[in-house]
């Protein structure tokens, strides 16, 4: 998955929550919704948002789903904000140089 949809998914408070929830451990539906000020359609709806961005999974269990977080979900978004953090280091020592130079 591109990090625009990791970022775009975790940019919702409540979307946040409940991925949070799940990087702490799998849980239903019920156990997620009653951790956030939303009702369960609602955890349903944000769950599906993260699925489709790669950051959460499923897994049936008899009657429920039981949802945790990918555990390679994030990799895009991580190699991007280390490349933004590479530039900004980058830009640091440059700037040192320049002065040394002054």
């Amino acid at each position: 998955m591109a990090y625009q949809e990791s970022l775009a998914a975790l940019a919702d408070p409540t979307r946040r929550a409940v991925y949070e929830a799940l990087v702490r451990g799998p849980k239903p539906v019920g156990g997620l919704a009653r951790g956030v000020d939303v009702s369960r359609p609602a955890v349903s709806q944000h769950l599906k948002v993260l699925r489709e961005a790669g950051l959460v999974g499923v897994k049936p269990k008899g009657a429920s789903n039981i949802y945790h977080a990918e555990k390679d979900g994030l990799v895009a978004l991580k190699r991007y904000l280390d490349g933004l953090w590479g530039d900004v280091l980058q830009a640091f020592a440059d700037e040192i140089e320049r002065e040394k130079d002054d």
